[in-house]
């Protein structure tokens, strides 16, 4: 039997063990998609416990403490931050087989030197020990994510952010992460929710204009991307639950338009005909800006909508959709690529029945500006554990190029996540190491390490031209 969770963690075979510790392990990290806040990374604020640490803000650990019984004021609400951190180790005892159970207890050794097994009979002492090292140590952001060794943090903005955190980190001394700013329109798309007319007012005012079309709407979507390109940013990212695609005339567009800013009901027809239009122009403004376009394909949100009038969004109400992505994502990419507009994308799907969707949509539209110009996204969200990883990565084998895979992203708003780091890693070289021990692709240690450490870091750097 093997140690629980010892160095080998996940490492099944002498390949495998090889290829971590030498190559993969000490490699830096480049978190290309995540949620943490650049202001809390610039004023650097100490922690007060651990329950801020691992609680505050983290809806996955909600779910799994919600599907044990657990009242809400132990996740969201103001129970007394001990009492919420044993009710969490109370629950995760029982997570067998959940990433949860893992990563948790990654962050516990990495971060606090503390290797107990984490359950309820030792939640308190551990909870006391933790909090004398947060006392006695440094947590604060900007030393989290150098003691990770992370170099570049990439969060995820609306267009009329001022990026005002953003700009004072660059002056920021003894700091080498650079945090750079994402763009993420959504809602100068969702046409179809409500406080839409509220938000496009708010454009305007940011760029100094009374916007009364959708080509102000694009105009001044080009203008902010102008002002974050200016700031850093190397990455565009829209979050769809499906991939509209309804190709309307420009008097349609504008109608549609006026009627939602007017606060009449839109048709399905009218809906994707404003996203896929607009969507179309900021593909084509992403090209020429050489930025990477993120496309988050498959979420069902705010499903509970007691839930969400209680405590709003992002709370752990979010799951699976299962709709149909391939026809319309291929027509979407296909007239941007007809135009000379499509831009490097990364596809990320959060059902795995699309995990053979999306692999095999690459190699339609791959071409000799970039090395796999069209990426299959780490596996998301809710496919973000071992299975999950391990079927992302075999169908990209299969179908595609791994060894030019740009590899792992936390989209984690916590300090302590790059844990999922080490755990996508262990998992990298388990599986490769899989493959060279049952002959199906060569002992070549030069080539096994230039793959291992490409896909833990280099390719990235080299696909976002950081």
């Amino acid at each position: 039997m093997k140690a629980f969770m010892d160095e080998d963690f996940l490492l099944n075979n002498d390949t495998a063990i090889k290829l971590y510790h030498n190559f993969a392990k000490n490699m830096p990290i480049c978190d290309y998609h995540c949620h943490l806040n650049p202001r809390e990374i610039y004023e650097n604020k100490r922690i007060a416990n651990i329950t801020e640490l691992w609680l505050g803000g983290d809806h996955y650990k909600w779910r799994l403490m919600r599907s044990c019984g657990v009242e809400e004021k132990y996740c969201t609400g103001n129970a007394d931050e001990r009492e919420k951190f044993l009710k969490f180790c109370e629950c995760l005892q029982y997570a067998v087989g959940n990433p949860l159970y893992s990563w948790a207890h990654l962050e516990l050794n990495r971060y606090f030197g503390i290797s107990e097994n984490i359950s309820s009979d030792n939640a308190l002492a551990i909870y006391d020990k933790a909090n004398t090292i947060i006392e006695n140590g440094d947590f604060r952001p900007r030393s989290l994510i150098k003691k990770s060794n992370v170099k570049f943090v990439c969060t995820t903005d609306d267009p009329t952010n001022d990026l005002k955190y953003h700009l004072l980190l660059k002056d920021v001394s003894d700091f080498d992460c650079k945090v750079l700013p994402s763009f993420r329109p959504d809602k100068a798309l969702n046409i179809d929710v409500a406080g839409f007319s509220e938000y496009i007012q708010k454009l305007g005012s940011v760029c100094g204009i009374t916007i009364k079309s959708y080509k102000d709407v694009i105009s001044c979507l080009s203008m902010r991307a102008d002002f974050f390109n200016s700031v850093g940013c190397r990455i565009a990212d829209q979050a769809f639950e499906y991939i509209p695609y309804e190709v309307g005339s420009y008097n349609q567009v504008e109608l549609a338009f006026d009627k939602a800013m007017n606060g009449e009901k839109l048709t399905k027809c009218e809906v994707d005909a404003y996203k896929t239009s607009v969507m179309l122009e900021l593909g084509k403004k992403y090209a020429s800006l050489d930025w990477t376009m993120e496309l988050h394909i498959g979420v069902i949100r705010n499903n509970n909508t007691r839930m969400f009038n209680e405590i709003g969004a992002d709370a752990g109400f979010d799951s699976v959709g299962d709709c149909n992505i391939a026809n319309n994502l291929s027509r979407f990419m296909d007239a941007l690529s007809i135009k000379g507009d499509l831009p490097k994308t990364i596809l990320f799907n959060l059902n795995d029945k699309d995990n053979i969707v999306l692999a095999t949509m690459l190699g339609n539209f791959q071409d000799s500006s970039a090395q796999s110009k069209i990426q299959f996204g780490p596996a998301w969200w809710f496919l973000d554990n071992y299975d999950g990883i391990v079927s992302q990565m075999k169908y990209l084998a299969n179908l595609g190029v791994l060894g030019k895979f740009i590899g792992m992203e936390t989209d984690s708003r916590s300090f302590t996540s790059y844990a999922r780091h080490e755990y996508f890693r262990r998992i990298l070289c388990n599986l490769i190491g899989e493959w060279v021990e049952n002959g199906v692709y060569a002992n070549d240690e030069k080539m096994l390490s230039q793959i291992i450490q490409d896909i833990c870091y280099n390719n990235a750097i080299k696909y976002f031209k950081f």
